[in-house]
């Protein structure tokens, strides 16, 4: 039996070079999202290269709440291919069968709950085009809710868009980006296989992993936009605890990757970062996701992690609106200019 969630980074077989291929290859792995696969895939069809440049296929793994068939070859219109896994077999291997899929040079993984804004692809292009040597690129993007409202956007890195430098210790550091708003080139697939080793964090991995081996370009445009809500992925690991969990694990992994002289300092700035940034979406458990336990036991694991003036701040704060019973409004208490991760 294979492992849902591969020990080992999964192989990316190469393309036959007389093969006839697009530039781009867009894929869109689905599981259990349909409400909102729609609007991910207008997002894309908006922006359509051309049927000669760039592929678009919606990769089902298994789905149950809903017909995705039916809804690609309606919105798609024949544009959109269809592919169905013949069973569930998780997110790590539907992001392998993804890529291994892909025809095109540059493999962009959206997920079926998120979109991406008019000049993405544009815009991306244009970074592989002025530094052909990058193994991926992305730009900025921002965090909606289910409804599309945008609730807060991600810091810029740069102010231009260019070469990133220090870029493998600045994502170690701190996890800065997500699926929807980066590209990585197949042949960078190729070289360092497919995502493996932990859920919840397995893109962190991943985005340390390329930029040990290749410098990354980026654009400082918002043209992203990454879904985050109750009962998806990210609203379900942030209650039970397992991204943080994981996160702590991920952290010790990036001493594989990481120069020598630098190893140290960059993970314990990395346990100090995840302390902090998850003592602030405490807040975010308590108010949006309305889980005063989680949001509680979340506070304490960072200070146990990293007590500092802004993890007990966090907790303090926190700790009176459960004593006072205070929940505010939650457009007001979204942490607008606080990174997810």
């Amino acid at each position: 039996m294979i492992e849902r969630i591969p020990s080992t980074p999964p192989i990316i077989n190469p393309i036959e070079k007389d093969y006839s291929r697009p530039l781009w290859s867009v894929v869109i792995p689905v599981y259990n999202c349909i409400s909102y696969v729609e609007s991910t895939l207008r997002s894309v069809l908006n922006q359509d290269l051309g049927i000669d440049k760039m592929e678009i296929t919606v990769v089902d793994d298994c789905s149950t709440d809903g017909d995705v068939e039916e809804l690609v070859n309606r919105i798609g219109k024949g544009r959109v291919t269809y592919f169905k896994q013949s069973v569930n077999v998780g997110q790590f291997r539907n992001f392998e069968t993804c890529i291994n899929i892909s025809r095109g040079h540059y493999i962009h993984i959206l997920h079926g709950d998120d979109e991406i804004l008019n000049g993405f692809y544009i815009e991306i292009e244009s970074l592989f085009d002025e530094f052909p040597d990058i193994g991926a690129a992305f730009s900025n993007f921002q965090y909606i809710n289910s409804t599309g409202e945008t609730i807060w956007s991600n810091k810029k890195l740069t102010e231009n868009k260019g070469i990133l430098q220090n870029w493998l210790v600045t994502i170690a550091e701190n996890q800065r980006l997500q699926f929807c708003c980066n590209v990585v080139k197949r042949s960078t697939y190729e070289k360092l296989g497919s995502f493996y080793g932990l859920e919840c964090v397995e893109d962190w991995l991943m985005w340390v992993r390329i930029a040990a081996n290749f410098q990354v370009a980026y654009s400082p445009e918002i043209l992203a936009s990454y879904r985050v809500f109750d009962n998806n992925v990210t609203g379900v690991n942030l209650i039970s605890g397992k991204f943080f969990r994981n996160s702590l694990l991920c952290i010790e992994l990036f001493r594989d990757y990481l120069p020598i002289d630098v190893r140290e300092k960059t993970i314990r700035t990395a346990y100090k970062n995840l302390a902090e940034n998850y003592s602030r979406l405490s807040h975010r458990i308590y108010h949006e996701l309305d889980n005063t336990k989680a949001a509680f036991k979340n506070s304490i694991n960072c200070l146990k992690l990293k007590p500092n003036f802004i993890t007990i701040n966090f907790a303090l704060l926190l700790l009176l609106k459960i004593i006072f019973n205070y929940k505010g409004l939650k457009k007001l208490t979204t942490l607008k200019n606080v990174n997810k991760n």
